[in-house]
């Protein structure tokens, strides 16, 4: 007669120790237990591990035993669930529903802001399989180091509904002072190829025109343009000729001190150390310019830089005119499909970084498109937001733990 199986839920908890893991495993072996599931997390030196097994019914009370004795020797506690056939059946069912993360990101995150993050979860009927942090501990004694806060959830389930999941996602994040990142948990996510970065308020923090204006003595006139732009009244393309012939008569080795004094986004010296050490093909679509576009390209190594460049005169100054095509945002989504075509990477595989309205076009092209410390109106329209923290916040909406980037990932 066939031995009849059964199924029993494991639980350990109490004070990790080197080899408690291999000591429960040896027992275990000996009496031919199938794992059917197995998980452990370690919260400061504190042991929870979840074992599911199944195991001939005749061994089920001497395994029980042993177990009991090797865990009070290794004085952490243990308990036992027995598990239905229908039960198992009915769990291992659901673990073929959807599975997405959902990114948390802030200086510091409080109780009352996870449990938002929790409640948004819950509301739309998904369940939470699995909390880690992605970011390192904070120093109690000297609080300025580290002072950013990462949270992964792997949830699981059918959504309800998505886009009320990221309308009350982006309004909790105005409300709390923190950042989120929703995205399906498939291959894509985990084999990301190509990212586009804008690059004015983006990987540096100006405007470059504004500044190549109030060194020419025209900083007024361009700002004003700027704002009939964002008021509606004239077109991208339109006001970007208007501005650059204010430009006329500049001398570039304005350009050049200007290049040479960027100030660079907080973040940004990491964040692509990272993405080159780990393949990442790196681009620049930008609505500024190649000079200073092909400037950052050299610092750190990108591949492509595609901008707006400045009619140079003879003289060494500017003529107030552009060369080529505009670099506006239909473009940019354009450019970054070029590009993902060009690298034979599918456009799941890509991610698109920006700040302005004209970056919503590739942003919304893209795999994951991120708004970093966007205007409203593009933060509430994109998936993704960053906003709290410096540009290197990109890496854990990619899933990168301090703790697996080594000495790049030391701030």
């Amino acid at each position: 007669m066939k031995a009849r199986k059964e199924q029993i839920l494991v639980h350990i908890t109490g004070k990790d120790r080197i080899g408690l893991t291999a000591s429960i495993m040896s027992i275990l072996a000996a009496h031919r237990a199938e794992i059917l599931d197995i998980g452990q997390a370690d919260i400061h030196s504190s042991l929870t591990m979840g074992l599911l097994i199944r195991i001939d019914e005749r061994a089920s009370g001497q395994v029980m035993k042993e177990l009991l004795f090797k865990t009070s020797e290794l004085g952490v506690d243990i308990g036992f669930e027995p598990i239905s056939d229908d039960d198992y059946e009915d769990w291992a069912g659901r673990q073929g529903r959807n599975r997405y993360i959902l990114t948390v990101i802030g200086r510091s995150l409080s109780a009352a802001q996870i449990s938002a993050a929790a409640e948004v979860i819950a509301h739309q009927g998904l369940n939470i399989d699995a909390i880690r942090r992605l970011t390192g501990r904070m120093s109690i004694k000297h609080p300025e180091k580290n002072v950013r806060a990462c949270v992964e959830f792997s949830v699981r389930g059918f959504l309800e509904n998505r886009e009320a999941m990221q309308r009350e996602l982006m309004s909790l994040s105005e409300e709390t002072g923190m950042d989120f990142s929703f995205q399906k948990d498939d291959m894509y996510r985990r084999m990301r190829r190509l990212i586009c970065f804008d690059m004015d308020s983006t990987l540096i923090q100006t405007e470059c025109i504004d500044e190549l204006a109030r060194r020419h003595g025209v900083g007024d006139k361009v700002a004003a343009i700027t704002e009939r732009a964002m008021r509606g009244e004239i077109d991208f393309k339109e006001s970007f000729t208007e501005r650059v012939a204010l430009l006329k008569g500049l001398d570039i080795s304005v350009m050049q001190d200007i290049a040479e004094h960027l100030p660079i986004t907080e973040g940004t010296d990491r964040l692509m150390s990272i993405l080159k050490t780990c393949g990442y093909k790196i681009a620049i679509l930008s609505g500024g310019f190649t000079f200073f576009g092909e400037y950052l390209q050299r610092r750190y190594g990108i591949d492509y830089v595609y901008a707006n460049e400045l009619e140079v005169g003879e003289d060494g100054r500017l003529t107030g005119r552009y060369v080529g095509e505009i670099v506006d945002g239909r473009r940019k989504a354009d450019l970054l499909k070029l590009i993902a075509q060009t690298e034979k990477v599918n456009l799941a595989q890509t991610i698109a970084v920006g700040d302005g309205a004209n970056d919503l076009p590739m942003l919304m092209e893209s795999g994951l498109g991120i708004a970093f410390h966007a205007k409203p109106r593009v933060k509430k329209t994109a998936r993704q937001s960053l906003s709290t923290i410096g540009l290197d916040g990109v890496l854990y909406f990619l899933g990168f733990k301090d703790s697996q980037l080594g000495e790049q990932g030391k701030m």
